[in-house]
């Protein structure tokens, strides 16, 4: 359904300017953190940050997207809105997504023959964990973004009936894994794609050459010369993380197929111009998504984008929605 407090700024028309102008005219580095390094039940490295409110009643998981990190400049402002409202808020680093304090365009490395994936929910559900075993009196609730909103309404779908994650938000979630990798084949998606498989190639041929296992995995020659996200995930990400190619990795990693079983209060952001999902997927999500799950579709606003007010007093729409949701009780 749409919402009404929303209005594109008409000084960036089209998808595609909305989807970049974040990451252009925003701070990597807007808020101070406290990082935090956990190890895995698989002995690997889980690196968390930290924005710690003292006396704050509620903690905010903050999940990213493809390739970002507790940086992203999105991760970064939700962060800042949250500690003006007293809210505590962790970023989880997905694998291999750290960045170096001292160089962030350097990610650190782990130390397990995987990385990432739009599935992988066994890493949030541990910090989850972590976080209520620490603190049980404190309130947690999630904001996950792009990929970090399919792994965590994955997770809620996973996890029907679970109380300790009382509010959730997910925003410009690629809802249908196979049908998003097929509409960014064409046109402008190409660019972006191209973008992400420069470090996702990287990472991938780390793996190789640290664990023989992975490289045994991976088919390598098909991973390296790819130019879509299934040719990756072809040779790369389905078969390094257990599944039997691209197609398995989609059908079962898609959250499409979880949002019916989510009884968690969440509230689901998207724009039907999004460059990285037909609109068509939103339709489906609004026909199989549980009661528990609002969903917004704003006609304009991009991938992650949302920008509305005017230049040099512009900010982000569902970033503030998003916080303002989670950050209610009951």
């Amino acid at each position: 359904m749409p919402d009404s407090s929303y209005a594109a700024a008409r000084w960036l028309p089209g998808a595609h300017l909305q989807t970049a102008w974040g990451t252009l005219a925003r701070p990597r580095r807007a808020i101070t953190t406290r990082r935090e390094v956990l190890r895995t039940p698989d002995d690997d490295e889980l690196i968390v940050d930290h924005s710690d409110v003292p006396g704050a009643a509620q903690r905010v998981v903050l999940l990213h997207g493809l390739e970002g990190s507790s940086n992203s400049v999105y991760v970064q402002g939700m962060m800042k809105l949250l500690r003006a409202r007293g809210v505590s808020a962790s970023a989880m680093n997905f694998r291999s997504c750290a960045r170096d304090p001292l160089n962030l365009n350097r990610s650190i490395p782990n130390h397990a023959p995987r990385f990432y994936h739009s599935g992988e929910t066994t890493d949030f559900d541990f910090l989850v964990g972590a976080l209520r075993a620490r603190a049980p009196e404190e309130r947690l609730a999630a904001i996950g973004v792009s990929l970090g909103g399919n792994v965590l309404l994955k997770w809620l779908g996973e996890h029907a009936g679970q109380t300790d994650v009382e509010r959730a938000a997910a925003i410009s979630t690629p809802y249908d894994l196979s049908a998003g990798a097929r509409h960014l084949e064409r046109g402008m998606g190409r660019i972006y794609v191209s973008r992400f498989l420069r470090t996702l190639k990287i990472k991938a041929a780390a793996a190789a050459e640290r664990f023989p296992a992975a490289r045994e995995r991976m088919d390598m020659d098909l991973a390296m010369r790819a130019r879509t996200f299934w040719e990756f995930d072809e040779g790369a990400t389905g078969p390094l993380h257990g599944f039997a190619g691209a197609d398995d990795y989609y059908a079962r990693c898609s959250s499409l197929g979880f949002v019916g079983a989510i009884d968690t209060p969440t509230l689901c952001i998207s724009a039907s111009d999004d460059p990285f999902l037909p609109e068509s997927v939103l339709h489906q999500v609004g026909q199989r998504r549980s009661e528990s799950v609002e969903l917004v579709v704003t006609e304009r606003g991009g991938h992650v984008g949302f920008v509305v007010g005017w230049p040099f007093r512009w900010q982000h729409w569902a970033e503030h929605r998003a916080v303002e949701w989670v950050s209610r009780r009951g």
